[in-house]
């Protein structure tokens, strides 16, 4: 929906399966239409898409992408950002560190990111302004050297071209956020600064690329990180980095207590990532690949549990997990504040909360669409006391 300061909101998609475009489009017919019917019936509804290389391909062939397009008008709907993140398939089954292959050293995520901004410009109205999210390049694991291979800089330049052709077309303003994630290539502010800067010297004295290529802020992400949202953000603005746009969501936080490390278990799964960042006095000691992984650690090392574990597992932005856990709401509420202070500071704000179907079951609900707008009251709640609700 459209906000005031000519910022926009929408839940991303990807809380929905849908592997095909038979699937994402069932799940904007059902799921979607039922949710804009709650928050937003009578004025322009905005969709964060997700679409996974299948669908991106199938509604790229004939005519789809045109019925797709009419569609949107016909129902007053359009589309300002796609997740392009998760390649291929999301859920129900393992994605865990698959969801960083193929990385940004390969042609096939390449292609797949300029198929998504092609799609995303015919979808775009004339000086329409549009974003697609994608991973930080790759996974530590993946390359350790820790050095940027000149593929992952290339493979980026490129994407620069095309989105700079396709944009020009229809003077759209259109941007790659790249996406700090815990044990990403980059998942600090300060890693994220680095990196840029190896894309400034792939670029030398040219700074047009700043306009498109710049960062996806999810507050889940840098909250796991220990991150203050104003220094954090202060970092890459003053490094003249774009914010693309700002994912709001939630992460776990908790106290590494006997009671608290049996709750944890619960957030065990065998489908997503949940990686473990722990700290003692604010400072952090150490992070773990997987939260199993963190829970058997620290049996056979106790004196490395620390005072405070935080956790990648994307917790509902309106409801805290309860008992002693907590979450990284204030991590939210800080980004807004600084938003508000700074309203061009980015115009596209999406809720991603993906992690429905895994959730312990206390925490879920029978209806993944009345959880998604109580987000969106909680969302819009927020905004409302910083004036910057609906217009």
């Amino acid at each position: 929906m459209q906000l005031s300061h000519g910022i926009h909101l929408a839940y991303c998609t990807n809380v929905h399966r849908g592997g095909s475009w038979e699937e994402t489009f069932s799940s904007l017919e059902g799921y979607v239409m039922r949710v804009r019917r709650e928050v937003a019936p009578d004025q322009p509804y905005a969709i964060g898409l997700r679409l996974g290389v299948d669908a991106a391909n199938e509604l790229s062939d004939g005519d789809r992408l045109h019925k797709f397009r009419r569609w949107l008008d016909e129902r007053n709907c359009y589309v300002f950002t796609i997740n392009g993140f998760p390649y291929g398939n999301f859920h129900g089954t393992r994605v865990k560190e698959q969801v960083y292959r193929p990385d940004w050293t390969s042609p096939e995520r390449l292609a797949y990111t300029n198929l998504l901004f092609d799609i995303l410009a015919e979808l775009s109205d004339h000086n329409a302004e549009g974003s697609v999210s994608t991973l930080p390049g790759s996974f530590k694991e993946f390359l350790p050297e820790g050095e940027a291979p000149v593929a992952m800089l290339d493979n980026l330049a490129a994407c620069r071209e095309h989105v700079e052709k396709i944009a020009s077309a229809k003077n759209l303003d259109l941007h790659l956020g790249l996406e700090p994630e815990p044990l990403g290539f980059f998942e600090t502010s300060e890693e994220t600064v680095a990196f840029f800067d190896q894309l400034q010297t792939r670029f030398g004295s040219d700074e047009s690329w700043k306009k498109i290529l710049g960062v996806n802020y999810d507050t889940c992400h840098l909250g796991v990180e220990y991150e203050e949202p104003k220094e954090a953000i202060g970092k890459l603005v003053s490094a003249g980095i774009r914010i693309s746009k700002i994912h709001l969501s939630s992460a776990l936080k908790a106290k590494p207590e006997e009671e608290n490390l049996k709750r944890l278990a619960d957030f065990q799964d065998d489908v997503y990532l949940h990686q473990v960042v722990v700290a003692r006095d604010g400072e952090v000691i150490a992070r773990h690949k997987d939260l199993d992984l963190a829970l058997s650690h620290i049996e056979s090392h106790p004196v490395e549990r620390g005072d405070e574990w935080r956790i990648h597992f994307h917790v509902p932005l309106h409801s805290s997990p309860g008992g002693r856990l907590g979450d990284t709401r204030d991590h939210v509420e800080g980004c807004l504040d600084t938003l508000a202070e700074s309203p061009k500071l980015c115009r596209h704000l999406e809720m991603e909360t993906y992690t429905w179907e895994v959730l312990p079951e206390k925490m879920r609900s029978d209806d993944v669409v009345e959880q998604i707008v109580r987000e969106y009251h909680w969302t819009l709640g927020e905004l409302e006391k910083r004036n910057l609700g609906p217009r």
